[in-house]
């Protein structure tokens, strides 16, 4: 009996699975907007279940549902459908957009605004531009995608910092780069190695004074907002991974450079060198080393990334943790990071309660050569890539350490040496975390508070052993134990807080909204270290004391060194705005802004910043009716902002510049003395920049062609500079505020949808980023209007002032200059024939424009970053042509057309003329103009009917190429870095490969 009941509750049993299984079905279907396009990643939720999926690259979905259920379909900025499915197997959407998630769109000061509704000039990048490109920093990727947004990086070491500057160069000593904000965070500008760019959901420029003067002491030079990633409500568990592998290589280059049999040729005609006393057949035998690839390689990078991210009624999350390992292309330089990050938002049963937090740790671990962009011969690896001499090989170095001598023949077994032995380290902790909370008092007021943090712990550690020939070169007779170690730790922490009252209130036509603010910032920076000399090897390990050797009596060989740094910042502001919006037709806008910052005597600590604002949304006047423009808004601005950072660097520098201060050292009779090192000037205040901006943003034919164009004027007053004064008073300058400069031009942005073939057609887009800028003095203080290195009034920031090559004279190979008059002469006057070039180092055009395609999951994306009008001197080449060095250091093919007797018209001077070396000239003076490849990708979005058996509801290949081809008549590795120097470290092209999952 009891066998009998268990059979028919089994039978039972497989029934209900059955009716169970039959009940549930696979539904599938297309999301789209309103204008028929795809919608990616939109959640599709089964209603009151965990069930759920986002839509693929093309909008489509599939989940398996009953016909007595409800699928939810929600995305951010669009209204949430809910859709019975009853006997439907197949359910495509369209969704519209949501006013009310639209006030989100665009973020300006602190507010946000819908783009109907903003009187202000900024952009916006999407992470869709920003993730999966190989980049150790997200500040190199967004070069070129933002009008007017300068970026270089004139290093190739991983993660280094890069030089940032938004429409122009507002200073001549102080801070030219913007405020960045991530999740509210003030972060410093020049470090993002440790941060993960896959984090990042968007990135917001702000660019003109209606949006810039609200953040008052910090936004002079501009403000770059950065949102990362965060949850959807009523979302189920949505797991994605990235994982993408790059190959780093050196840039082309076309110095053109001799072998070795060249190389001794050479010094056979010159008679100096090895190749002096070679006959033509040792020569034309001669082994040629390429130090190039010796010193440089291929380096790998591997980038992983894991998201995790869910939403109920009530809150969200959103995780990801990251792994990045790099190998810089030049031997000895990497960078290795781990991510976390950690973001929740919440509200309220009432939805009166809003609420989020972003929280992140970061650790990086950077390994970078010493010395680069120096004349060390025995130091900078770069150096001795490029100008080695090319028959001195590698299979040398065992026997020259043997017994080791220093000359410049052997620099690259001096730098095989630092390689092998030489060690640097900078270890970095980086914590961010912020909490924001809004409570809405009611309908029309509400309160909130940001609250922010910023701590960095950085540890560096730099050592040569004992081993080392460069230690040993330099060392005492008798100490064979001169190894060094340098060890420091810098902590910095600061703390951000915003709190205000908004008042928000509609009626009729009219919108009225108004912000009262306090801000504070306090920022703590303490520093140790040491430098420890004498180092047992045998017991010696990087960052440990175990191999130090203590002081003794008998000499001065192993006496340490210490040194501390403590400093404190610290700003307070308070500041309103109010912003009226009639009918969505016209907007105007206003704020003002006090601050006060510890740097200024008490005279001149606070600083007073406003802008006003106003817009005219033409396409909704009547007259507009049927017209081509879709949108059509005339927007205007004009307003200040304040650099109080006015001697640049960090927030800590040029803390007592009111003060007279004094320094110790060495009097009379070696005697402790006080000597004055600073007159203080308690006058001394804020540099100002007034921007005023005119801009229009239209849409037509459908939204077809969409952009932007805005011209601006910037003028920087009260420039921090050093003014002369006699020597009597024990100094030659005092810091003052004096001087103006102007920067004007316009941005452009245009974008124009080719072909619109919808989900699964040709869709085929094309963009267009540009800036003009125009930079001059107003006044310098000097009686002159002249300051050398600086410029001229009228003239550009920086402008070069040099004498001029004429060319190499026929008669007897010496080169040639112009006078000031344009004369030509062998023997310039260098007080006298130097001249204004109208050149300096910033292009005065820039920007990008690029082509995207999509067809059936293919796609294709590319961007070609432009400048022109850029100019600086290339002292590579310098050194390629310098007939002094034969017999010391590489040259190229050049010298093969030297002037001689028989070869008398040519550009290169005779390798004895007497003075190809005694005057500065604009010889070696190049255009930077350049068009380059900075970006290309193409892949493949897997369709999500070939994923439905996997589990996966996303897939996608890719393969992308960061800087692969540039166009240019500059001959070197890097046309891009803003500096003219010499044996620096170029930046790399990089390849990669990648695949995104998601289920």
């Amino acid at each position: 009996m009891k066998r009998r009941l268990s059979g028919i509750l089994t039978l039972l049993l497989v029934l209900v699975v059955q009716i169970s299984f039959a009940q549930d079905r696979t539904i599938a279907g297309m999301v789209t907007d309103s204008e028929g396009l795809p919608l990616p990643g939109v959640n599709v939720l089964v209603k009151n279940t965990n069930r759920g999926t986002q839509t693929d690259f093309d909008g489509n979905y599939s989940i398996r549902a009953s016909e007595n259920e409800i699928l939810v379909f929600s995305y951010l900025g669009f209204e949430t459908i809910e859709y019975p499915i009853a006997n439907l197997n197949t359910i495509n959407v369209t969704l519209s957009p949501d006013a009310a998630e639209l006030d989100e769109v665009i973020v300006q000061g602190y507010r946000t605004s819908t783009k109907e509704k903003s009187n202000i000039a900024s952009i916006t990048v999407s992470s869709e531009s920003i993730e999966n490109r190989p980049n150790a920093s997200v500040v190199q990727t967004l070069s070129g995608q933002v009008a007017g947004l300068n970026i270089s990086t004139n290093s190739g070491q991983p993660g280094a910092a890069s030089v940032i500057n938004l429409r122009g160069v507002n200073s001549i000593n102080g801070n030219t780069q913007p405020l960045f904000l991530i999740d509210g965070i003030p972060v410093d500008e020049s470090n993002f190695r440790s941060l993960n760019p896959q984090d990042i959901a968007s990135i917001s420029v702000l660019k003109d004074a209606g949006a810039t003067a609200i953040y008052g002491n910090r936004g002079a030079n501009g403000v770059v907002i950065i949102e990362t990633k965060q949850g959807n409500f009523d979302s189920p568990l949505q797991i994605s991974a990235t994982s993408i592998i790059s190959w780093n290589k050196l840039q082309d280059h076309d110095y053109d450079l001799n072998n070795a049999p060249e190389e001794l040729g050479l010094e056979n005609l010159y008679g100096s060198g090895r190749g002096a006393s070679m006959s033509e057949e040792e020569i034309a035998s001669a082994e040629s080393a390429d130090w190039l690839n010796h010193f440089f390689r291929t380096g790998i990078t591997k980038n992983n990334t894991l998201n995790l991210s869910s939403g109920g009624e009530r809150a969200t999350q959103f995780t990801s943790l990251g792994f990045y390992d790099t190998q810089g292309i030049l031997k000895g330089s990497d960078l290795k990071r781990f991510n976390f990050r950690n973001n929740i938002t919440g509200k309220s049963d009432n939805d009166k309660f809003n609420y989020g937090s972003s929280f992140s740790i970061n650790y990086s671990n950077s390994n970078e050569p010493s010395s680069i962009g120096t004349g060390g011969v025995n130091q900078n690896f770069v150096l001795g890539a490029f100008q080695a001499l090319p028959y001195v090989l590698p299979s040398g170095y065992e026997e020259w350490a043997e017994a080791p001598v220093a000359s410049f023949t052997a620099t690259p077994y001096m730098l095989m040496d630092k390689l092998k032995y030489f060690r640097q380290a900078d270890e970095e902790v980086k914590i961010l975390g912020s909490f924001n909370a809004n409570y809405n008092i009611t309908d029309y007021l509400s309160a909130s508070i940001v609250m922010s943090a910023d701590y960095e712990n950085e540890i560096y550690v730099q050592a040569v052993p004992s081993e080392s020939f460069n230690i040993a070169l330099f060392a005492e007779t008798g100490n064979d134990n001169d190894g060094r170690q340098t060890q420091s730790s810098r902590r910095v922490f600061s703390y951000n807080q915003v709190a205000s009252l908004n008042f928000n209130e509609s009626w009729d036509k009219h919108t009225l909204d108004v912000g009262v603010f306090t801000e504070y910032f306090k920022a703590h920076l303490r520093s140790f270290g040491y430098t420890a000399n004498g180092l047992f090897s045998k017991t010696f390990a990087l960052g440990d004391g175990a191999g130090f050797i203590s002081d003794n009596s008998q000499n001065d060989w192993y006496t340490d060194e210490a040194f501390a740094t403590s400093r404190n910042a610290g700003l307070f502001s308070y500041f309103g705005q109010i912003n009226y919006d009639y009918d969505t037709t016209y907007g105007l806008g206003a704020t003002v802004r006090r601050d006060a910052s510890y740097r200024f005597p008490d005279a001149n600590k606070w600083g007073t910043f406003y802008s006003v604002s106003a817009r005219w949304n033409i396409n909704n006047e009547d007259f507009m009716d049927g017209s081509v423009f879709d949108i059509l808004k005339l927007r205007a601005s004009h307003g200040t902002a304040g650099n109080q950072r006015i001697t640049g660097d960090t927030y800590f520098s040029g803390p007592d510049l009111g003060k007279s201060l004094f320094a110790s050292g060495v009097g009379y009779g070696g005697e402790n003395a006080i000597f004055l090192s600073q007159i203080g000037n308690p006058t001394l205040k804020w540099e100002t920049v007034t921007q005023t901006n005119v801009g229009v943003d239209f849409e037509v034919f459908n939204r077809r062609l969409r952009g932007s164009f805005d011209a601006y004027w910037k003028k920087t007053e009260d420039l921090f500079q050093s003014m002369p004064v006699s020597a009597i008073n024990a100094t030659t300058g005092i810091n003052t505020n004096i001087g103006s400069l102007t920067n004007q031009g316009y941005d452009v942005n245009l974008k124009y949808d080719v072909l619109r073939g919808g989900p699964g057609g040709f869709n085929l887009d094309v963009n267009f980023v540009g800036n003009y800028n125009k930079q001059e003095f107003v006044d310098l203080p000097s009686e002159t209007g002249v300051i050398e290195d600086i410029g001229r009034e009228g003239g550009k920031f920086g402008e070069i002032y040099v004498i001029r090559f004429a060319g190499v004279n026929p008669a007897n190979g010496n080169v040639l200059f112009y006078t000031a008059d344009g004369d030509v002469t062998e023997t310039p006057n260098t007080d006298t024939d130097r001249v204004w070039t109208d050149k300096n180092i910033y292009p005065d055009y820039t920007g990008s424009f690029g082509i995207n395609m999509d067809y059936k999951g293919f796609f294709i994306q590319s961007q070609f970053n432009y400048a022109v009008g850029g100019d600086r001197f290339d002292f590579d080449l310098a050194g390629y042509q310098d007939p002094s060095s034969i017999g010391t250091f590489r040259h190229n093919r050049d010298l093969a057309r030297a002037w001689t007797p028989e070869n008398r018209v040519t550009d290169i001077p005779s390798l004895t003329a007497t003075n190809i070396n005694t005057y500065t000239s604009d010889r070696y003076l190049r255009s930077t103009d350049h068009l380059r490849i900075r970006f290309l990708g193409v892949g493949y979005n897997v369709p999500n009917r070939f994923l439905e058996p996997t589990g996966f509801n996303q897939l996608r290949i890719f393969a992308n190429a960061e800087n692969l081809v540039t166009f240019s008549e500059w001959r070197g590795f890097d046309v891009e870095a803003l500096q003219s120097a010499q044996w620096d470290y170029p930046t790399p092209r990089i390849i990669s490969l990648g695949v995104e999952l998601a289920f």
